[in-house]
Formats: C-alpha cells, structure tokens, sequence
C-alpha cells in the first residue's frame, strides 16, 4: 500500500478521535509505522500515551488491530476513487486551515466537490428548518449578496434556513459548502438531492463520516463544530429559544467566531432565539453591509433603502415595488395601501412578476425578491 492508503487506513477507524490518532503518529512517526507495528508495541504506546494524559484504551488497540484488514482497507479506497471522493488528513496540505486548531477537530475528512479554500472568507448561515416564509427569502438575500462579493457559504443542507442559504449562494454562482452529519456519499433529507449534486460544481460537500454511515442524531450536534470552525463569522436567520442552531453559535463563539443575528418580530416563536442572542450582544443584521464591513476592512457600505428602476418600471409599478418586501402582502391590503383600482393592480402585479421583481409565495400573497 502506498502513503496515501496508510493515512486513510489511520483516519477512518471508526470511533478513533483527532487526539488519539495524533498522539499515535507522534509515537509511530506515521501512519505506515503504526499500520506496521506489533500489538506489543501499540501496548507500550498505548502506556506512554496514558502517561501523558491522552487515554488510549485496551479497547483502542484492540480496534487499530482489528481495523489493519489489507484487502478492505484497499477495497473502501477504492470505492472512494471510484465515486469521486477525496479523503483528507490533517497531514494534507488541502486540510482546511481554519480546521486545524478548533477543538476537538477531526481529523480527516471527506469531500465531493472542490477542496475548501483557504485564502477566501466564509460565512456560516444556519437557522430553522421550518422556517417562514420571510427567513426563507432573507436567507437566500443575504446568502446571495455576501456570496456575490467572493464569501463562501457553510451550512448543514438541513431543511429551511440552510437550504435557502445554500440556494441564495448558487443563485448568484458563489461557492457554497454543506456538512453532513451522515455518510458523504448519503443525502439527507433525500428531497436535498438535487442541491446536493449542484453544490458539488460551485463548492462542495463535507463530512467525518465515511460512505454508508446513516444520519444519526448525535452526529448533528458533532458536525455543528465544523460549520462554525470553517468560517469567518455565524449568521443565525429565525431560531427558537431553544435551537440546535444555538449549539452552533455556541461552537463559533468558543472558536472565537463573531455571531450575527436577523432580528425578528417579538412576538414570533421563531424570534425567540435570535432576539435573545442581540440581546446578549451578537450584531444585529439588517442587510448585507453588517457583515461584509467586519469580513472586509475596506468594505464601503452604500446601503440604499430603496431600489428605484427609473426607465424599467413606471409609476404605478415602482408604487407596487415599494410597498413589497419579505413578508408577504395579500391582494387586498395592497388595493387599500396603494389606492389602485383592483384590474389596475392585477395588471401591475402580473407585470412585476413577468419582469421577475415580485413572487407569489401563497395564492393573492405577494413578496419582493431582492436584487442580489
């Protein structure tokens, strides 16, 4: 076997973590040492190692020698080869950067997709799986606007927030990476399966866990640590007060991460978890700008409250735009607000979608989308 196959044998036995394996190449210097070394040895390294507060247990050894099956070893790389996986190590000079030094991080990785860049910024985006529709329009705004200026987006290809995070960021063609808490060659949830195949053109997908390992619950938690450690800075859009979402925020701030919030109504569930977090002094954010001031020193933030189409739209259309915004309006409280006739206004409603300014989230219910 050659180096490469010696370090994916080291970095996926199962239940073996980053510390643990790392203290076992210090001993063994490498992976094909320790591939080749004797129980008797792995017994004096397991002593040293617990001599050195790094618990190695009998049950440890038993399983490094019970993992150093050639054929399978070489079977599941290939399988890997075969199904355009990488597989890397912290012994790799793609091994994202940011990685390296979180607590305890993993080891290894595997990846479909592109390598994580290293020397761009990124974001994580994360938030409620049954989100509204305003989190779900925010989310794919401020995803797209901060992608649009060379941000990667991280999130968990979770259902809500995450999704729209990761859909925001395509829409403008900025890279976007997704941590499973399965197996990478698994999607979850299965209706994801199209944006997890896109993701892997424009960025890619990330996951500890090797092919076939189901999505069990205590995985999510686990894989919260990597979303936060491989950006910049979190984002939160729409979180209860008690949200796996804020094991997240957790994560970031232990990682030294700065947090950010979408604000939202107060009396709204799904505020109760975002507001708290301002509260407690994560920024509140209210467009783009907020965070792409902090990513980039020389950021100029121009803010402009209101989008003008002049020679695009005409007056009553521009009346109809600016009335719209993330939460969505019926037919009827835009007949009282814009004083239109109602065939003037289902003309003008007709138009600004066809002119793809407006949506209809919900029959008679209208929301602008925004111009990332």
């Amino acid at each position: 076997m050659d180096e490469k196959i010696y370090k994916y044998w080291i970095g996926s036995i199962h239940n073996l973590r980053a510390k643990k394996i790392e203290a076992i190449l210090e001993y063994f210097t490498s992976p094909k040492d320790a591939y080749l070394a004797s129980y008797e040895s792995m017994e004096k390294m397991r002593k040293i190692c617990n001599e050195k507060k790094i618990h190695i247990t009998s049950k440890d050894v038993d399983l490094i020698m019970a993992s150093k099956d050639k054929e399978k070893i070489i079977k599941n790389y290939d399988y890997l080869c075969k199904h355009e996986i990488d597989f890397i190590t912290k012994l790799d000079d793609t091994f994202p950067d940011k990685l390296r030094h979180i607590y305890d991080g993993p080891f290894s990785l595997y990846i479909k997709g592109r390598p994580f860049p290293s020397d761009k910024k990124s974001l994580a985006i994360v938030g409620a799986r049954e989100c509204s529709i305003y989190g779900k329009e925010i989310a794919k705004h401020l995803s797209g606007a901060i992608a649009r200026e060379g941000v990667i987006v991280v999130s968990g290809l979770a259902r809500g927030i995450d999704s729209y995070a990761h859909i925001g960021a395509l829409s403008v063609g900025g890279n976007t990476y997704g941590v499973m808490g399965c197996g990478i060659d698994l999607c979850y949830p299965r209706e994801n399966i199209e944006l997890y195949m896109n993701m892997q053109n424009e960025g890619g997908i990330i996951s500890e866990y090797g092919p076939g390992i189901k999505p069990l619950a205590y995985h999510f938690p686990m894989r919260n640590r990597i979303i936060s450690g491989l950006s910049d800075g979190v984002l939160v859009i729409e979180a209860r007060e008690k949200s796996g979402s804020l094991i997240t925020v957790d994560m970031g701030l232990d990682q030294g991460k700065n947090i950010y919030c979408v604000p939202g109504r107060i009396t709204d569930k799904l505020s109760g978890g975002t507001n708290n977090l301002i509260k407690m002094g994560a920024k509140m954010v209210t467009s783009p700008q907020d965070i792409l001031e902090d990513l980039f020193s020389f950021y100029h933030n121009d803010n402009d409250a209101q989008l003008k189409f002049n020679g695009i739209l005409n007056e009553d259309e521009q009346t109809l735009y600016d009335e719209l915004g993330l939460s969505p309006k019926h037919i009827e409280d835009l007949h009282g607000s814009t004083g239109l006739d109602m065939g003037k206004l289902m003309e003008n409603l007709l138009s600004l979608e066809l002119k793809d300014l407006i949506s209809q989230p919900m029959k008679n219910y209208y929301i602008r989308k925004y111009s990332t």
